[in-house]
């Protein structure tokens, strides 16, 4: 089946509606009212119940009179002691009409209240983004390495790191100019993730980062890299984000001027 520039377009669409509904969801990222790093020094927020602590890789939360959370469905008061978290995993505990992230990045644990009053999330109107172009859905080659290699990245918060494991290369042209760029897993098997910064960032987009979405190679290892669904990361929003940055080698010298721009509410 050909897929008609009016198909393009429209799956672009539904693609870019449903990205900001993630943002503007009651608990999204513009509902985040603060950002805590846990120790084993008990530590309490205005914006969260109950006294925070993190040891032997375990998080526990002392919870006051009167305050309880939800977790799983469950009720909880009193001392309540989450499950061991993955690096990049997390678990929400609902409170009132609040949700309080627990995660794990960069080895350290965090806690993010999610509040769905937020000025940020209120004022929301929009990510603005280049007019999707077919152009710029790129045929792409991707070879995977033997192994997997471990790629450390800075992330968005001075002095956190993250570390990738990158599975292969995508190769590509624009303009003629032999590009490439690392990728790493995605959220769904056999599908990829890449970041990367162009020409455009810092001046039409984002400058620290965007990220593409690449579905599962076929056999042969061909696949369509669409640069029009090149995504802002929750830190070009906020300051609360720990996003990660681009590997060095994804740092690409032409102007990639397709996908979502630099939001309204840069922090």
């Amino acid at each position: 089946m050909t897929t008609t520039t009016t198909d393009f377009v429209a799956d672009w669409q539904e693609w870019h509606r449903a990205q900001e509904a993630r943002l503007a969801d009651p608990h999204g990222f513009l509902a985040i009212t603060s950002l805590h790093f846990l120790t084993e020094e008990a530590d309490r927020f205005r914006d969260a119940p109950g006294e925070w602590t993190a040891v032997d890789d375990r998080v526990t939360v002392e919870l006051g009179p009167g305050e309880e959370i939800v977790v799983d469905g469950q009720k909880h008061t009193g001392s309540y002691r989450f499950d061991p978290i993955p690096e990049r995993g997390g678990v929400n505990a609902v409170w009132g009409d609040a949700v309080i992230e627990v995660a794990k990045r960069g080895g350290y644990h965090i806690v993010r209240p999610r509040h769905p009053d937020t000025e940020l999330r209120k004022g929301f109107h929009g990510t603005p983004a280049y007019d999707p172009d077919p152009r710029w859905a790129v045929s792409a080659t991707y070879t995977p390495f033997e192994v997997p290699r471990p790629v450390t990245v800075g992330a968005a918060v001075e002095g956190l790191e993250h570390v990738y494991d990158a599975t292969g290369q995508l190769e590509f042209e624009i303009d003629g100019q032999a590009l490439s760029l690392t990728a790493f897993p995605s959220y769904r098997p056999g599908a990829l993730m890449v970041l990367f910064t162009d020409a455009t960032s810092g001046v039409t987009t984002y400058a620290a980062n965007r990220a593409i979405q690449v579905p599962a190679p076929d056999e042969d290892g061909h696949v369509v890299l669409d640069f029009n669904r090149a995504a802002n990361l929750p830190c070009a929003y906020t300051a609360l984000a720990t996003c990660p940055l681009p590997p060095p080698e994804n740092r690409l010298s032409v102007a990639i001027e397709a996908g979502e721009k630099i939001p309204h509410e840069k922090p």
